[in-house]
């Protein structure tokens, strides 16, 4: 056997806490990306997580190991009394998933937690249970790879980690010199969430916070150690954002080596009028909610009405749901003042804490539904009398009956009856549900200091539902996807959002949405495309701008929406729909290839250059090397389609800091993923256009992040000058010999 481990068919392990255990949204990133690592990995691919018995046993089908290195690994790690679940995870692509058992190994702790002081000078206090659990889970995933790859000794292996919990394998293997390169992926930094929730203007001075004095005044310096101590003891590390790099950066002390965008798996339909038909459908049933929660005081057109919303966690400054109330105020302002005709109903679906259902928000589904049955009743019994009628004509009688003919006294009786139930003395409630600190919510307090109580003159209406959506709910009776197909417009105005799975959701819905400069998928699609409002992505600036003009900015956004012509929204759609490419992990997925290759030839180098330090194989072998996939982009002249097929992904705007090391990663071809002939064939009517990425923009990692612009890194013609200067060079060193 080669004493060199095989680096081109590598194993690959990738660890996380929310491996088929539902917390957050890491579910999401990793569910939907295993289909792509799948195709690459093929059974070379294990998920790490920890074994939830509440979960597990629904999403996983235990089977045993076939890899005889890995078997023996566990059985060893069993007969130390550590328990775990190894099968397969009930999801598309059906990857093989290692769970361990946290709580068997519990009387272990005190003895790891006095072994990482003395390692790694990492506290840990008595009481916080999620750290124990980090801990328990590093040492566990730490003594597994160390066994595995003492008995496997043919392949490279790859051990890639999301955030913290699972972080603290990432020194132990450093440490303990074990033989695995290492990947560690920050979807958020600890402190960052921390900091931005209070009132400081944190973007702007970042590079000033005393970090550890921050963390330890936060109650959280042991769990910033962790996430510090795995950011710089990995190989390669990478943030899904190049706001996260940017931050990353300062408060974790460590430049991130590239921007791995997180992605969805996109369902293209066949014919482009289908998601318009979608929307349609799913606004009729929010069209029956509005008319039963506005009873009594439904007077205006749902044909020129629009539905705005918001969407996430309670996370009333983070999620930006105080500068969405006040541009409601302001946007209700102005369509009064311009005399508009236009009706917004704003709906904020966020779970909090509840009791019930509120009766009036009950009552309003029952007194609308007691109505439509009557009518429903009466125009059955009217049909039926005008046919009778219809039957019997013969000779010179009249056609046409009279209505009364046709309308029984005991049925306009009934009508009055249901018509007189829908008379209300109060104004339609603001919340569907009784919440459990009505006094102290602040978003209730915000709506209650603008006045926005759904009054007749009001031209913006606010429906709070504190709760996820779902079919079965009386009220709302809506899965959430079903829910934003159904409205015109997401509105995300986050402060600190690292990714934004919400407004990239209605992307691939179809959907506009309004984000900000501090999210990560709103920088992703400022570097990417040109004028992304034009396509439907607008984008409020809450970095360079004050509160007040961000405010403004985003109210000018949702008046200028609600001017549109119903013509100009389906446009609209059609144009937000065919961004969905750019977001689907058969491009992006390539990113996380990158990280991945760039970790092997950190930890292998020998096996990718020579002692001169030239590569191996040329650009062309390494094609075939790794298989092919990503090429430049066209030049612009060429009207480009969204679809990326064969060309640069949308990720190459993170590309990795290889090419400041010669390891020219932006040349470097990824993993061909798995296409059809639809995709190929796919076209569009009109042109996108993407910005044109200049060699000079992917020298420096988190090139585009704020305040780390191109004008801190090499030009263009920088670049021309250093070559031209270096083959001058080579030229005198050839005249010498």
């Amino acid at each position: 056997m080669s004493d060199k481990r095989d680096v081109r068919n590598s194993l690959l392990f990738e660890c996380a806490w929310e491996v088929a255990n539902k917390v957050g949204g890491i579910y999401t990133v990793i569910k939907t990306k295993v289909p792509v690592t799948v195709s690459e990995y093929g059974d070379r691919y294990c998920l790490i997580g920890p074994l939830s018995y509440k979960t597990a046993p629904m999403e996983v089908e235990s089977e045993e190991p076939t890899d005889p290195y890995l078997a023996a690994t566990l059985e060893a790690m069993k007969s130390q009394g550590v328990k775990s679940l190894y099968g397969r995870w009930l999801i598309e692509g059906a990857p093989h998933v290692l769970l361990f058992d946290t709580g068997s190994m519990y009387h272990k702790l005190d003895e790891w937690k006095g072994d990482l002081w003395d390692l790694a000078g990492i506290p840990s206090p008595p009481n916080d249970h999620e750290t124990n659990e980090t801990i328990v889970f590093g040492y566990l995933v730490a003594w597994f790879l160390g066994d595995y790859v003492s008995r496997r000794l043919d392949k490279a292996v790859v051990a890639h980690f999301h955030e913290w919990q699972a972080g603290l394998a990432i020194p132990l293997c450093r440490k303990r010199h074990i033989d695995v390169t290492t990947v560690f992926t920050t979807h958020a930094t600890l402190l960052g969430r921390y900091l931005c929730a209070g009132s400081v203007d944190f973007y702007n001075n970042l590079q000033y916070f005393d970090v550890d004095h921050e963390a330890g005044k936060r109650g959280i310096y042991h769990r910033y150690c962790i996430e510090r101590s795995a950011a710089h003891c990995a190989d390669v590390f990478t943030t899904v954002s190049h706001i996260t790099a940017y931050e990353s950066e300062h408060l974790l002390k460590r430049k991130p080596d590239g921007v791995v965008p997180n992605g969805l798996n996109v369902v293209k339909f066949q014919a482009m009028h289908e998601f318009q038909n979608l929307h349609s459908t799913s606004k009729a049933k929010i069209n029956e909610f509005v008319r039963g929660h506005f009873y009594g005081h439904y007077d205006f057109d749902l044909d020129n009405t629009l539905y705005m919303f918001t969407a996430g966690r309670y996370e009333y400054r983070n999620k930006g749901v105080d500068m969405f109330i006040e541009s409601l105020a302001r946007l209700n302002y102005r369509l009064q003042k311009s005399g508009s005709n236009v009706t917004v109903v704003a709906f904020i679906i966020m779970p909090a804490a509840t009791n019930s259902y509120t009766i009036e928000a009950l009552k309003g589904q029952a007194v609308t539904k007691q109505l439509r049955d009557t009518v429903t009743e009466i125009q059955n019994r009217v049909g039926a009398r005008l046919f009778e009628h219809a039957a019997r004509v013969h000779g010179d009688q009249t056609v046409a009956p009279t209505p009364d003919e046709l309308l029984s006294s005991e049925d306009l009786v009934l009508l009055k009856r249901r018509i007189f139930a829908l008379k209300r003395n109060s104004l339609p409630p603001i919340t569907t549900h009784n919440m459990v600190d009505d006094a102290n919510d602040p978003i209730l307090n915000q709506i209650r200091r603008v006045k926005l109580f759904n009054n007749d003159n009001d031209r913006v209406k606010i429906v709070f539902h504190p709760d996820f959506l779902n079919s079965n709910n009386p009220i709302l009776g809506l899965d959430y996807e079903e829910f934003v197909r159904g409205c015109h417009l997401g509105v995300f105005p986050s402060y600190y959002e690292p990714w934004g799975y919400t407004p990239a959701e209605c992307t691939v819905m179809g959907i506009p949405s309004i984000t900000t400069n501090l999210s990560g998928f709103g920088c992703f699609l400022q570097d990417l495309i040109e004028r992304p409002q034009d396509e439907g992505c607008y984008i409020v600036d809450r970095r360079m701008k004050s509160v007040e003009d961000s405010v403004n900015q985003l109210t000018d956004y949702m008046f200028s929406f609600c001017n549109k012509t119903r013509r100009q929204r389906i446009n609209q759609r059609n144009r937000v729909e065919r961004l969905s490419p750019l977001l689907d992990w058969k491009n992006l997925g390539i990113e996380y290839s990158k990280s991945r290759q760039l970790a092997l030839r950190r930890a292998y180098p020998d096996q990718f250059y020579g002692p001169d330090g030239e590569p191996y194989v040329d650009m062309e072998s390494e094609e075939d090397y790794f298989g092919g996939g990503v090429g430049r982009m066209p030049p612009m002249s060429v009207p480009a389609s969204p679809r990326l097929r064969g060309v640069a992904t949308p990720g190459d705007i993170g590309t990795l800091t290889e090419e400041m090391q010669s390891l020219k990663t932006s040349d470097y071809r990824g993993n061909g993923w798995p296409s059809t002939v639809e995709d190929d064939e796919d076209s569009y009517p009109f042109p996108l256009v993407m910005k044109i990425r200049s060699r000079a923009g992917s020298v420096m990692s988190g090139a585009s992040t704020p305040g780390g612009g191109t004008f801190n890194s090499l030009t263009e013609r920088d670049l021309q000058q250093a070559d031209e200067a270096l083959s001058q060079v080579k030229g005198e060193v050839n005249g010498i010999h």
